[in-house]
């Protein structure tokens, strides 16, 4: 019998408890607590934060295209990578940023997940009316826990998701500030730092991913929006008050997938609908829902059809080797959440996407996708600025100062020798002053 082909890499599988974005937002807010058992990743104390996701940038992204983005790439430059986390995919992501929980804990598991015993699917990002976001996603939020501990909590982002299915289950908790501009996004987390002493502020945009989806990545249209974003973080960081800092990560990374790469689970002969009850998930990331006693046979024609297009597992499988969160972790993937993952479980490698023609035909026809185990979907970036001005001195909103150098115009901003960033002014002993009271 012949051995089953398979990818030739191996998947990048998510650091939790290391350096996953559910270990950054759970050690910003134990930096503003005074945690230091919660602070995984050694982040400096604050008592103001700004957090801005970047919606799709992903790290090989970011470094690929540097000269789009000037200012985050000087600050990409000493930074430490992150994983997003598995699916790779922003209702997974933002939930584990929300709540600073693993995905097997939390159990928002992917674009779209069975109902278990509903015998259909839930989509993440256009909520069904009659499932409560609470009861699917019942852990308290960090927004949530920052409240209990007298940290104003302020969430910029559309106010078309102000009150989804999403914002109700992972990012409940906080004030949530309607922003339908890049300009309206910067304003209003300033103002929102400036407005409390202790203040968590998460800023969301979008339309980078979807300049991905639509055009892909490194498109022109692609490149200009990284220009726009790169602003973004710029102006955010130039009116940070004395003593805040900023935090910049992204929910995911993306791939482009060309009509060769695209396998079609529609397709007249195709294979991969036999025995199949359910097809959830998304094109680079499948939860595959079989027919009561099929799961078994189901797993092996994915394997064999597939071959090295895709890491293929079953559910206990897929758990037992960290997918979804640290193995034997308390509340990793219990019987309730277990029920929401596929019986087969298939991450695709390389740029191969695993489509739906007839039932998923907006999707299906999308360029950029994402989802996966690649590193160019898992890793992510965590940037990071403080401002360091001089004490009593305002700082301004508006254009950052520039200098010329060889490749072009930068911020004129420190460029990040270690982390974490060196405290500012320098103590006594070094020449400095002390802050003024």
């Amino acid at each position: 019998m012949a051995m089953a082909r398979e990818p030739r890499t191996s998947p990048i599988v998510p650091s939790y408890g290391e350096s996953s974005l559910a270990d950054l937002s759970a050690s910003i807010l134990a930096s503003m607590t005074d945690d230091e058992s919660a602070n995984t990743l050694g982040l400096p104390e604050a008592s103001r934060v700004c957090l801005l996701v970047i919606d799709g940038l992903g790290l090989e992204l970011l470094r690929a295209n540097q000269a789009a983005a000037p200012f985050l790439a000087e600050l990409a430059f000493n930074s430490r990578p992150l994983t997003a986390g598995f699916p790779s995919t922003t209702v997974t992501s933002l939930a584990s940023i929300g709540t600073g929980l693993v995905p097997a804990v939390h159990g928002m598991l992917g674009y779209q997940v069975a109902i278990p015993g509903a015998g259909r699917l839930l989509n993440g990002l256009h909520w069904p009316e009659d499932i409560d976001p609470v009861g699917w996603q019942p852990h308290p939020t960090i927004f949530e826990r920052a409240q209990v501990a007298g940290i104003t909590a302020v969430h910029v982002a559309p106010r078309a998701y102000a009150d989804s299915g999403l914002t109700r289950a992972a990012l409940r908790g906080a004030q949530y500030r309607g922003a339908d501009s890049l300009g309206t996004l910067a304003a209003l987390a300033s103002e929102a730092l400036a407005e409390s002493d202790s203040s968590l502020v998460a800023v969301y945009h979008g339309d980078l991913d979807a300049a991905g989806h639509q055009y892909g990545v490194s498109s022109p249209a692609w490149s200009f929006q990284l220009a726009h974003v790169d602003r973004l973080a710029e102006q955010l960081a130039s009116s940070l008050p004395y003593g805040a800092v900023l935090y910049v990560t992204a929910d995911h990374g993306m791939v482009n997938v060309g009509s060769d790469d695209k396998i079609d689970t529609d397709g007249a002969a195709s294979a991969l609908r036999d025995g199949v009850a359910l097809l959830g998930g998304e094109a680079r990331a499948r939860h595959v829902y079989a027919q009561p006693g099929a799961a078994a046979e189901v797993l092996a024609t994915w394997r064999e059809v597939l071959g090295e297009n895709a890491w293929v597992m079953s559910r206990e499988e897929a758990v037992k080797d960290g997918w979804f969160g640290p193995p034997g972790t308390p509340g990793t993937a219990d019987e309730a959440v277990a029920a929401r993952i596929g019986d087969v479980v298939a991450a695709c490698a390389g740029s191969s996407a695993i489509i739906a023609s007839r039932a998923e035909p907006r999707e299906s026809a999308l360029v950029g996708m994402h989802g996966s185990l690649t590193q160019a979907e898992q890793l992510v970036p965590m940037l990071a600025f403080s401002a360091r001005l001089t004490p009593g001195v305002v700082p301004a909103v508006g254009p950052a100062p520039v200098r010329w150098r060889a490749d072009g115009w930068r911020p004129r901003y420190p460029r990040p020798s270690a982390w974490p960033p060196p405290a500012w002014p320098p103590p006594p002993e070094a020449g400095g002053r002390p802050p003024a009271s």
